[in-house]
């Protein structure tokens, strides 16, 4: 009696009626968390639009009739008397990369339940964040010292300045929102709030979004850059 009781509850009805009733069903759609597929969902959109940026630029780039500025000479910086070339974006790749690694390490201490390093690694990986949106900064403010604008530029093409400030500035504004995010999630961490759940997959969903803005950021190196 109860194994068809059981059989009559899972019975969906035909028609209109059935589809109102399997979607109002506590089902799960994935076979991952809610959170994580959301997080993936808004990820692979965000992969288009950067994929558009990095695409249009580089039409730009190959069909321009001005000569393009060199990059090497665009972005170095004279330290000690040396004139070194990209010694400012190749410490921002660095630091990005190596928020990569605290950022990794944060998720496997956060599934061990060891609260203080997870949130210690999580505030780490921020720091390096905003470091990197600081030295940005930097970056910004010299090259509008030396009148590059987004709609010119006197060192080359017109467009050079539109690129740089559309990519980079698209980058910069995901980084800065993931400082945030990350200083929000290492302060419930420290504070237990997933002690009590039991769950630490927010630890491992920020990752995701961390992951995703530097590997960003490898793509834009290469193709702004180094090219």
């Amino acid at each position: 009696m109860a194994e068809q009781a059981l059989s009559n509850e899972n019975m969906v009805a035909e028609g209109f009626s059935g589809i109102a009733q399997d979607w109002s069903d506590e089902k799960q759609a994935f076979q991952v968390p809610w959170g994580k597929a959301m997080m993936w969902i808004f990820l692979l959109s965000d992969t288009f639009i950067f994929s558009c940026f990095l695409t249009g630029y580089m039409h730009v780039r190959m069909n321009t009739t001005i000569a393009w500025p060199n990059p090497s000479e665009v972005f170095a910086l004279t330290v000690f008397g040396a004139h070194i070339p990209l010694i400012l974006i190749a410490i921002m790749t660095f630091i990005l990369i190596s928020s990569s690694g605290t950022m990794a390490m944060a998720v496997n201490f956060g599934y061990r339940k060891n609260r203080k390093v997870t949130a210690a690694l999580i505030a780490a990986t921020a720091l390096f964040g905003l470091s990197f949106v600081g030295m940005q900064a930097f970056e910004w403010s010299k090259l509008i010292e030396e009148g590059v604008r987004p709609w010119g530029n006197p060192m080359g093409a017109a467009q050079f300045g539109s690129a740089f400030f559309m990519i980079t500035g698209f980058h910069g504004m995901h980084v800065s929102i993931g400082v945030i995010y990350l200083s929000i999630i290492a302060f419930k961490v420290y504070r237990g709030d997933y002690d009590k759940k039991d769950n630490y997959e927010a630890v491992e969903i920020a990752g995701l979004y961390w992951h995703f803005v530097d590997l960003v950021w490898v793509f834009i190196f290469a193709f702004f850059y180094l090219w």
